[in-house]
C-alpha cells in the first residue's frame, strides 16, 4: 500500500519536482507545480503525525536494507510535528508567492525561485525525517545551498552580499557538523541515530566524543541562529524576496532547533548534554541575553523586515530557554513555540509582503499613513504583533505562559519575570510600526489594498494565530507527547 511508503514520498516528491521546474520554466506552471507538491507534502505530514500520535513511532528502510547498515527514515511525534510545521508553512506561503515573487524578482528567474524553494523544502523535510546522522548533513547542504540561491534572488543588490554572508556562515556551520559526525563515527562505527544512542554511553567520557558533541552543537546552533551565532540571519531575512523570508522564518530555524532536541535527548542523553557538558547553564544564559539584547536592537531598526529579523533571534532565545530547563513543561514550551512562532512570524512577514507589493518599501518612514489605505494588511500586522508580544487569546501567549510555568516549577521567579519583561520590549518595536501606520501622514494617499491572493494566506495565518491561541489543546497535546518522548528516551 502507498501508505507504507509515505516517509519516503515525503522527501522524494519535492526532490523530483524541483528539476521539473527548470524544465518547465514558465512562471505560472512552475508556481502551480510547487504549490501542488507542497500541499501533497503537507497532507503526508499530517497523516504521519496522526499515525505516530495514535500508533507510535514508525520506521522506513530505504532499499530494503535494515538499519544500521541501511539508511532509515524514523518518524515519531517529535519530528512528525516539525514536518507539519515545515510543509504547512511552505503550502500557505506559496499561495501568495506568485504575485509577490513576480513583483520582486526578474520574470526570467522565477522558475529558479520555485526550483530552489522545492529543494529547500526537500532538505528541511529530509533533515527532519532521516534516522541517519550523515544524511542529516547531506540534507542540510541541500537546504542550505538552495537557501543561498533564494536569498540572492532578492530585488536589492544587497541580497547578493547577504547571500554571500549566509554562505560563509552556513559553510562554517556545515563543516562543524561534518567534523562532529566524523568524530562520532570514529568512536562508534555507526551513523544510525538509534545505534549511536546505544553505543555512545560506552565512550561518552572520551575526549573525541566530547569534541564531536561540541562541534555538532556549534554547527547546529549557527544554523538555528542561536545568539550569538546569528550574524547571517538579519541580512538574509531583510534582502530576500518577501515570500522567501516568510518561508525561511517559519521553517529553517525550526528544523535546526529540532536537530538540537534530537541530539541532546535522543542521541546523547539529557544527563550528558545538559548536565555533564553544562549546556543547561550555557543555553539559559544565552537565551536570556538573546531575548533582551535582540529585542533592544529590534527597537532601533528603521527597516521593518530587519526589525522582525532581530525579533526572530530573540524568539529563538525563548525556545533555547525552554530546552535548557529540561522538564516536560519547559520542553513543551520550547516545542509548541516552534509551531507558534512559525504562525506569528510567517503572518507578519506575509503582511510586509503585501506592503512591499504596493509601496515597494518597508522602511518605517515610508509606512506613514498606510494603515488607513491598507486596513486589512495593517490589521493583520497588528494582530500578528499582539501575538508576538504574547497577548492572551493569541498563540504567543500560550508559548510564554508555559515557559513561565516551567520557570515557576523550578522556583525561578527571576526567570519568569525576565520572560514577561522581555515581552514588553516587543510592545515598543511593534508600537513604532503601528504609530507610524495609523497616526502619521505620508505620501501614500493613492495606495490601494493588497490583492486577495496576498491577503488570503496572510489572514489564514492570522486566524490560526487566534484559533490556536484560544483552543491550544491539540498543539499542547502534541508538544507534551513529544516532550515526554524526548525525556523518556533514557
Amino acid at each position: 500500500m502507498i501508505s507504507a511508503h509515505l516517509p519516503a514520498l515525503q522527501v522524494v516528491i519535492p526532490l523530483l519536482a524541483a528539476p521539473a521546474c527548470v524544465v518547465v520554466r514558465q512562471s505560472t506552471l512552475t508556481w502551480l507545480l510547487a504549490l501542488l507538491v507542497s500541499w501533497i507534502s503537507f497532507a503526508i505530514a499530517l497523516t504521519l503525525l496522526v499515525q505516530t500520535f495514535f500508533n507510535g513511532p514508525m520506521s522506513y528502510e530505504l532499499g530494503g536494507w535494515a538499519a544500521p547498515l541501511g539508511i532509515e527514515y524514523a518518524v515519531d511525534v517529535v519530528n512528525a510535528f516539525v514536518l507539519v510545521i515545515v510543509s504547512g508553512v511552505s503550502s500557505v506561503v506559496l499561495i501568495s508567492a506568485k504575485e509577490s515573487i513576480e513583483r520582486e524578482t526578474h520574470i526570467k528567474r522565477t522558475h529558479l525561485v520555485y526550483t530552489g524553494w522545492l529543494l529547500c523544502l526537500t532538505g528541511l523535510l529530509g533533515i527532519t525525517i532521516t534516522g541517519d546522522v550523515f544524511n542529516v548533513f547531506v540534507f542540510l547542504e541541500i537546504a542550505s545551498l538552495s537557501s543561498y540561491l533564494l536569498v540572492s534572488l532578492g530585488p536589492d543588490r544587497r541580497a547578493l552580499t547577504a547571500a554571500f554572508q549566509y554562505l560563509v556562515m552556513g559553510t562554517i556551520g556545515a563543516t562543524f557538523i561534518l567534523i562532529g559526525v566524523g568524530l562520532l563515527y570514529m568512536m562508534t562505527g555507526t551513523l544510525n541515530m538509534a545505534d549511536l544512542a546505544q553505543r555512545i554511553p560506552g565512550v561518552a567520557q572520551t575526549t573525541t566524543v566530547r569534541a564531536g558533541f561540541a562541534f555538532l552543537v556549534l554547527g547546529i546552533s549557527l544554523k538555528a541562529a542561536v545568539f550569538p551565532l546569528h550574524y547571517w540571519l538579519p541580512n538574509a531575512y531583510t534582502f530576500a524576496p518577501s515570500a522567501v523570508t516568510a518561508f525561511m522564518a517559519g521553517s529553517a530555524t525550526k528544523v535546526s532547533i529540532y536537530l538540537l532536541l534530537r541530539f541532546f535527548f535522543d542521541i546523547f542523553s539529557e544527563t550528558f548534554s545538559l548536565r555533564t557538558m553544562r549546556l543547561d547553564l550555557i543555553l539559559l544564559i544565552l537565551g536570556v541575553i538573546a531575548i533582551f539584547s535582540m529585542s533592544l536592537v529590534a527597537i532601533y531598526q528603521s527597516n521593518v523586515k530587519r526589525m522582525l529579523a532581530y525579533s526572530s533571534v530573540a524568539q529563538v532565545g525563548y525556545m533555547v530557554i525552554g530546552i535548557s530547563l529540561a522538564t516536560t513543561t519547559g520542553l513543551t514550551a520550547g516545542i509548541v513555540h516552534l509551531f507558534n512562532h512559525a504562525l506569528m512570524k510567517c503572518a507578519l512577514f506575509l503582511a510586509l509582503g503585501c506592503i512591499v507589493f504596493r509601496l515597494n518599501s518597508v522602511d518605517l518612514k515610508d509606512l506613514a499613513g498606510v494603515g488607513r489605505r491598507m486596513p486589512w494588511t495593517m490589521a493583520a500586522f497588528v494582530i500578528g504583533g499582539l501575538s508576538l508580544i504574547g497577548v492572551p487569546a493569541t498563540v504567543g501567549f500560550i508559548s510564554k505562559w508555559y515557559l513561565v510555568l516551567a520557570a515557576l516549577e523550578r522556583d525561578w521567579w527571576w526567570l519568569a519575570f525576565m520572560v514577561v519583561a522581555s515581552s514588553l520590549l516587543a510592545v515598543i518595536y511593534i508600537w513604532r510600526v503601528v504609530e507610524t501606520a495609523y497616526f502619521k501622514t505620508g505620501p501614500v494617499a493613492n495606495t490601494e489594498e493588497a490583492p486577495l491572493i496576498l491577503l488570503v494566506p496572510t489572514w489564514v495565518l492570522i486566524v490560526a494565530n487566534i484559533y490556536f491561541g484560544v483552543s491550544a489543546v491539540d498543539t499542547i497535546s502534541f508538544a507534551t507527547r513529544a516532550a515526554d518522548q524526548l525525556l523518556s528516551t533514557f
